[in-house]
């Protein structure tokens, strides 16, 4: 029955998206290759009245906001790359960032006294309309007793249930595209969609969202290139979450970077090092950095919203992430294909020189180049081809990362079109590089390694039943190896403090 329902929702999606003429719309006929321009005109044998009210962009923002909150997600990934669709494809789907339609105050209100168990006058000195609303929740001013202004999240009403039949619509279709479509394998669409879903989940659990935030507020203290507000622990439940005002204007306003005060080329610099220090440094990210979540104030500071996703990478692909962003700047393409094939990110059979060159062939057009010089579509193309050639399979573990890093990149182009990624990121890749990977580091986790075998070896000696008196004479061994523990764990520990 579950299957059953998956398809249906699949063909209903289907079915909309042709009815509305959003799949391939009439306005892009010229640019279609012949045997794509045939597939386009059986596509719109069914489309209706929809099909002709609006522009490309503003039906399928239509047909994404009526068909739940996975396909919402999909709407505001595609409006941060005006650089691949258009600026007027892109500005049709902005609203889909934080104008949803809202659901009445009154809900709200009765959801938040149900979650918190307690008279929402008790919290609240004041309680607004709403001021955001989007694919999952929606946001309300309100006024704490002590006088601090604060944003209150609501979730939907069956917001999970609906989440629950996208989840299933998605399961279907990724076991679909495994099945019948071999080429798609190497892009994991099952594990792919896992890690969408995981993330949905967690999504609709305002607890978790309210810890990811106290936490990234932590993390994005130590830098200055971006801030978040502090959470009011009193007001947060699993459908409920507080956190004070978030202060400057929203990214997401046509009209929030046309004030002169603005220095767009540091804000769009900002952007890119919270990023990269979030992932690096902490190996820990937001996730959903969209212009929806960020405000912005003059000269050029940040404030993150929304921490409903959470990103988290391990030491080692922090440092295939630097060495690979490194191996960039120094343009060392050698260097980028031994890391890459070291990762596992190529299969061991492919040819390491090829690789390196196919790299090359990426970089060397792209490097040192604003935004506006470089055609974000003809480089995708072009990395996707790349990892057709060599066999590359999407790594369910960098879905997360991977999908910021485009997210953030689009971003960054909209504050300044002329904005060069690779010398935001210098700074930061080169501090992490610095840190981890120069000779000292090197002898602090050589040291490291010993104090933790040295660790190993006494946790032996100690292992296993032992005499009621022991001496030299009954257990010479035992006694040896503890000593030679202990003495290297000592040589260990002082070399680390002598370094550190």
């Amino acid at each position: 029955m579950a299957s059953l329902a998956a398809l249906g929702r699949l063909i209903g999606t289907g079915w909309a998206l042709m009815r509305a003429d959003a799949l391939l719309p009439r306005e892009i006929d010229a640019v279609l290759p012949p045997s794509a321009k045939l597939a386009a005109f059986f596509i719109r044998l069914p489309a209706g009245g929809a099909s002709r009210v609006g522009r490309p962009g503003e039906r399928l923002a239509r047909v994404l906001e009526a068909q739940g909150p996975v396909a919402i997600k999909l709407g505001q990934f595609l409006a941060t790359r005006a650089d691949i669709f258009g600026s007027q494809f892109v500005e049709d789907l902005a609203h889909l960032r934080d104008a949803v339609r809202p659901f009445p105050t009154a809900v709200a209100r009765a959801e938040v006294e149900r979650s918190l168990a307690r008279p929402i006058d008790s919290l609240f000195a004041s309680f607004g309309e709403p001021v955001a609303a989007a694919s999952l929740a929606q946001a309300h001013e309100a006024v704490l007793h002590d006088g601090r202004k604060v944003a209150v999240k609501i979730l939907r009403p069956g917001v999970e249930i609906r989440a629950a039949r996208d989840s299933a619509a998605l399961r279907l279709a990724a076991q679909w595209a495994h099945a019948f479509v071999p080429p798609a394998r190497r892009l994991e669409p099952k594990a792919f969609v896992e890690i969408v879903i995981r993330a949905l989940e967690l999504e609709l659990d305002l607890r978790f969202e309210a810890a990811g935030a106290d936490e990234l507020r932590e993390v994005m203290a130590r830098d200055a290139f971006m801030a978040a507000p502090a959470i009011v622990w009193d007001g947060v439940a699993k459908r409920v979450l507080t956190q004070e005002w978030a202060g400057g204007r929203p990214l997401s306003s046509s009209e929030a970077l046309n004030d002169p005060a603005f220095n767009r080329r540091e804000l769009a610099d900002n952007l890119i090092r919270a990023f990269l220090s979030q992932a690096l440094d902490h190996g820990v990210f937001h996730a959903d950095l969209h212009e929806g979540n960020l405000f912005v104030a003059a000269p050029a500071g940040l404030t993150a919203i929304d921490f409903g996703i959470i990103g988290r990478i391990g030491p080692m692909e922090r440092r295939f992430l630097a060495e690979i962003l490194y191996g960039f700047l120094t343009r060392d393409y050698a260097r980028v294909a031994d890391i890459h094939f070291e990762a596992g990110y190529v299969p061991q059979g492919q040819d390491r020189g090829a690789f390196a060159q196919a790299l090359r062939a990426v970089g060397e057009p792209v490097f040192g180049r604003a935004a506006s010089q470089v055609s974000m579509g003809r480089l995708l193309a072009q990395l996707f081809e790349i990892t057709a050639l060599f066999d590359m399979h999407l790594r369910p573990e960098l879905v997360l990362l991977q999908k910021t890093m485009v997210t953030v990149e689009g971003v960054a182009r909209g504050i300044d079109p002329e904005h060069d990624l690779w010398a935001a990121a210098d700074p930061v890749v080169r501090r992490w590089i610095a840190r981890e990977l120069s000779p000292a580091a090197k002898v602090r986790e050589l040291a490291a390694e010993v104090h933790r075998a040295a660790r190993a070896i006494i946790k032996l000696a100690e292992d296993g039943p032992a005499p009621t008196v022991m001496t030299i004479e009954e257990s010479p061994s035992k006694l040896l190896w503890f000593a030679i523990g202990a003495a290297v764990s000592g040589v260990a520990l002082l070399l680390a403090v002598v370094l550190g």
